[in-house]
């Protein structure tokens, strides 16, 4: 007899069937026991009434693997309006040893420091579980709509032996007796991929060496990045992510409408147009000294406060940085060389994505590391490939755990992540 999941049991009224999964609850009653089971699509109601079975159900602890046989009736007050009567029930492994705070019930009362030490079994809540589900959604819709206008997915090492790709402090290791490090982004690697195949992605995960400890950031992100070829500025690469934000979006409605129902969450909309402002206009709305070099998160609140109040909108696009707070691979706006063909995308007040156009010849490379004071050796092996002809280009990165944290309203990135890395965490 084939397993099924839970969700399947409406179709097999009257038949008999085989389940599978955790022990979610027990109920002991005086004339009848629940054992109440959860797999992966979600809980399944048994009815115990036989003494033998019965007294095999009291002698379960919560969390042990069962396997149980019986027949499925409808019943309006169980979950999905079905359950199992009349079962048999298998251990398929030793008792549980039961987790440190009660998986039954609506939402873990445990404190998150709890949780995260006890992440193995702290992630089978359905309020836990259900933010991986949006965060993999996301991905999927992510994926789909890149390769949907071209684009070709890239794996980039995650290893590298320079240390200056941004002004981030790096994690070192030792390679074979010599110096490398973990890489702070595909930055490098996505541009030169543009030279292969003109639009490209990658899923993946870098690492930042800050000493950030804060709700929203992790030392060990998920990246989402993206870079494409042949644009006229900017502004082609903001409309690609905002295509791709919308698609992200839509599978997450598609995909994981369950777990959207479990956190009491609604997708919002990416409107057809985000509004944009640049950067000298954003301090104004922000109530910032013009003199101030880049946006605080006090700025990038009242920005999305704005945002929502005059455009409707939880995302607002924030052009035209300062190239001294950019990259020196970042674009000058020709308009105006001290400020950015750069941006960042701030999703309910909060920068979720960085993106802008890059320079594109050799020369440009070549000055803007001497306008900086940079030797070229470090990265020699990046500005040397701009030698051989590389087009207009630009790109962006998403942070997944940001972009979940913001779509779920989780106060803590932590909690929309199954194993954070940070400061003071590297187990489990």
């Amino acid at each position: 007899m084939q397993r099924i999941l839970s969700t399947e049991l409406p179709a097999h009224v009257g038949a008999t069937v085989r389940l599978a999964g955790w022990v979610h609850r027990r109920r002991l009653l005086k004339s009848v026991a629940f054992l109440i089971v959860r797999d992966a699509a979600g809980l399944a109601q048994v009815v115990v009434a036989a003494p033998a079975v019965r007294e095999q159900v009291e002698a379960l602890t919560e969390e042990t693997v069962v396997e149980v046989v019986g027949t499925v009736v409808a019943n309006a007050t169980a979950p999905a309006g079905v359950e199992v009567v009349e079962p048999t029930v298998r251990p398929l492994g030793p008792p549980a040893v039961p987790p440190p705070f009660d998986l039954y019930r609506p939402v873990l009362t445990a404190g998150l420091p709890t949780q995260l030490d006890h992440a193995p079994v702290a992630l089978r809540h359905p309020v836990r579980s259900a933010a991986l589900r949006i965060s993999a959604a996301a991905v999927s819709g992510f994926r789909a709509t890149l390769d949907g206008r071209g684009f070709v997915e890239v794996h980039t090492p995650k290893v590298v032996a320079s240390s200056t790709e941004s002004g981030a402090n790096v994690f070192a290791l030792d390679w074979f007796g010599r110096p490398a490090y973990l890489a702070q982004s595909p930055q490098f690697y996505k541009q030169l991929m543009v030279g292969v195949f003109e639009r490209v992605y990658e899923v993946g995960p870098v690492f930042r060496a800050e000493p950030h400890d804060t709700v929203r950031h992790l030392a060990q992100y998920t990246s989402l990045d993206v870079e494409l070829g042949f644009v006229a500025d900017h502004r082609d690469v903001m409309a690609v992510l905002r295509e791709t934000l919308a698609g992200m979006v839509a599978t997450v409605g598609e995909r994981a409408g369950g777990a959207l129902a479990t956190l009491g969450v609604t997708v919002p909309e990416v409107p057809a147009e985000i509004p944009a402002v640049h950067f000298t206009d954003a301090l104004t709305i922000a109530g910032a000294p013009p003199s101030e070099p880049d946006l605080a998160p006090a700025h990038e609140r009242a920005l999305g406060e704005w945002a929502l109040r005059e455009h409707g909108s939880d995302f607002l696009f924030v052009t035209g940085y300062p190239m001294a707070k950019r990259p020196f691979y970042t674009h000058p706006d020709p308009a105006r060389p001290a400020y950015s063909n750069g941006f960042d995308l701030l999703f309910r007040g909060v920068e979720l994505v960085t993106g802008g156009q890059r320079l594109h010849r050799h020369g440009d490379y070549l000055a803007a590391l001497a306008a900086r004071g940079e030797p070229v050796e470090p990265y020699a092996g990046y500005v040397d490939a701009f030698r051989h002809g590389m087009p207009p280009h630009g790109g962006f990165a998403i942070g997944l755990e940001r972009f979940v944290a913001r779509l779920t309203g989780a106060a803590n990135v932590r909690e929309v992540t199954a194993f954070p890395r940070d400061l003071h965490r590297l187990t489990p």
